[in-house]
């Protein structure tokens, strides 16, 4: 069983940043994506940004010129690095793995608050 640990996230002022983490336990064989999205009060789940194995990502227009995803395959980790921070940036982002095998798994981790101020 994968489980996900999320850390990084916090209080900042508009304009700055933070930085993301999230690790995966166990055993990831298989093509697989991971990412980050995000849900803030009263909002829809949305994708914030994901990569796969093979580097490959998919980045919400939103946060393209300003959020950065990277990941470490041999650690199972993947980071979100976040700059130019806005207030409609604060939201639950949560951390999302999905592992295609012979049937597709996914996990979540279970969130971590951001929140910045104007």
């Amino acid at each position: 069983q994968v489980q996900l640990v999320e850390s990084g996230g916090g209080l900042v002022q508009a304009g700055g940043s933070l930085r993301l983490s999230c690790a995966a336990s166990g055993s990831i064989l298989g093509f697989n994506v991971m990412g980050w999205y995000r849900q803030a009060p009263g909002k829809q789940r949305e994708l914030v940004a994901v990569m796969n194995n093979v580097g490959s990502t998919n980045i919400a227009d939103s946060v393209k010129d300003r959020f950065t995803i990277s990941r470490d395959n041999a650690k199972n980790t993947v980071h979100l690095q976040m700059n130019s921070l806005k207030p409609n940036d604060t939201a639950v982002y949560l951390c999302n793995l999905v592992v295609l095998r012979s049937s597709r798994y996914e996990y979540w981790g279970q969130g971590t608050q951001v929140t910045v101020s104007s």
